[in-house]
């Protein structure tokens, strides 16, 4: 029996031929290992798996709570105190500047008023009503100072106001040249009061009525500021209530407990910050609606009363200065042109014709108190009174009694001059300018009023709430420890 050869028993065994060296630097931008996350993907993850046990969600939604809580007192005060600074300058800085842009109007129209009846009297002016026409020049020039310092950016008011700074000097000194040829006994004089006047009539007053509309869109402007409801916010406290409410019942079903005091302690605040919004802006924008609605409405009408009584007052007067020289045609018929003026203001005033209100039958509805009705009554009687003295003083005029007319007008010796009326007429409408200014400032103090104290409030509210919240949910984590 044969066997296979075998190998020596020393033989080396055989070896493989040896592989190449391969190279160990790695090459510069290496890509991740194969299944490795990046750091946020593992953050991700991180949180998903907290999010699937109980103590991983009642962190998510503590910290949800406290961010709306917050987020709602932030929101509050924020919008409260948007609309509380608008009130604020509803009362003390609009409005007032709204009023002092209609003093600039009548005192200017009432010193033109005043020179004219100056000017009638002759070369000798009464020292009341030179004392009139300086008081009345002196506070144009004051108001206009205040107003020119809180023109800010409006440019409209700003160039008004320069434009009667200009124009305030030069009229004045029209009007003193104006009574030095009357002195004098000089024709001169009534020509240079009537380019006095149209310089007021015709460059000043629009400058001054200009003026007087941008403060009262300034204060509307005001008004449409303070007024609004803060929705975001009061929807924003809406949302936050719902999900503590949602947060409590959760916790109820899941532990069978009625009450988390943290979270009870948290809707409680969250609660009163929404009610105190709601109430106290509701509040405020009752005030602000009558404020509005009862005093700012019945100056507006009172102070244009007021200007046309004056117009009027004014071109009663310059009828008789003229004396016929500057006519106009009306319905074909050449008549007077300042009397054709006069006639148009008291238009306005009482109405053109029976059964039209005009501005002091407006003035009478607006008002509404007896306080605020009697001067009103007592204006539109006087203004009756004076349209039938002044028919008397021109039926004297028209008859060539131009002596008797001026009588009339000026009540230099009769005792029912149309000069009285108007001082009536003015002296009411100046009490009732008086008495709506009161009750604006009575309404707008309780608006702004309404408000007191709501954005510090609410954000201490919401810091409350915010800290209640997070220990109520901290509590719960405390049973997982």
């Amino acid at each position: 029996m044969t066997h296979p050869p075998q190998a020596p028993p020393h033989a080396p065994a055989p070896t493989s031929p040896p592989l190449p060296k391969q190279q160990t630097a790695s090459p510069p931008h290496q890509a991740p290992a194969p299944g490795r996350s990046t750091a946020w993907a593992e953050g991700v993850d991180r949180l998903r798996a907290a999010a699937t046990t109980e103590p991983g969600r009642l962190r998510a939604i503590g910290a949800v709570l406290a961010a709306l809580v917050l987020a709602f007192g932030a929101v509050t005060a924020w919008q409260t105190t948007s609309r509380a600074d608008a009130a604020d300058r509803v009362l003390n800085r609009s409005q007032p500047l709204s009023n002092d842009a209609a003093a600039i109007y009548r005192s200017l129209a009432d010193a033109n008023t005043a020179a004219s009846s100056g000017f009638l009297a002759g070369g000798q002016e009464p020292a009341k009503v030179r004392e009139r026409y300086q008081r009345d020049i002196d506070r144009a020039g004051e108001k206009l100072a205040t107003a020119a310092s809180n023109a800010g950016s409006d440019s409209s008011s700003a160039a008004s106001v320069s434009r009667l700074n200009k124009l305030l000097p030069q009229y004045t000194a029209l009007i003193e040249r104006a009574r030095a040829n009357n002195r004098q006994g000089l024709p001169l004089g009534g020509a240079y009061l009537r380019y006095a006047n149209d310089t007021m009539q015709t460059r000043m007053l629009p400058a001054a009525e200009k003026l007087y509309k941008a403060e009262n869109e300034r204060l509307t402007d005001d008004y449409a500021d303070a007024k609004p409801y803060p929705w975001p916010a009061i929807a924003l406290g809406v949302v936050t209530l719902a999900a503590l409410g949602w947060a409590q019942h959760r916790n109820y079903r899941r532990t069978n407990r009625v009450f988390n005091t943290g979270l009870l302690a948290a809707t409680v605040a969250a609660s009163v910050a929404l009610l105190w919004l709601l109430g106290g802006h509701t509040f405020a924008r009752s005030g602000l609606n009558e404020s509005y609605d009862r005093g700012v409405k019945s100056l507006n009408v009172l102070n244009d009363a007021r200007i046309s009584s004056l117009k009027a007052r004014g071109n009663e007067n310059l009828t008789l200065v003229s004396r016929g020289a500057e006519t106009v045609t009306v319905d074909d018929a050449t008549k007077d042109k300042f009397d054709v003026a006069y006639q148009r203001q008291m238009a306005r005033l009482a109405g053109a014709k029976a059964g039209e209100k005009g501005l002091l039958g407006k003035a009478a509805e607006l008002a509404d108190d007896e306080s605020g009705k009697r001067p009103v009554a007592a204006a539109a009687a006087n203004v009756a009174e004076w349209k039938e003295r002044h028919k008397s003083a021109r039926a004297s005029d028209d008859s060539g009694d131009y002596e008797g007319a001026l009588d009339k007008v000026i009540g230099t010796r009769s005792d029912e001059p149309t000069g009285e009326s108007f001082d009536n007429v003015d002296a009411a409408l100046d009490a009732a300018l008086a008495h709506e200014q009161r009750e604006f400032k009575q309404a707008a103090e309780d608006g702004k009023g309404a408000m007191t104290g709501l954005p510090i409030g609410a954000a201490v509210l919401a810091v409350v709430g915010a800290a209640a919240a997070v220990l109520g949910i901290g509590r719960r984590l405390s049973e997982y420890r």
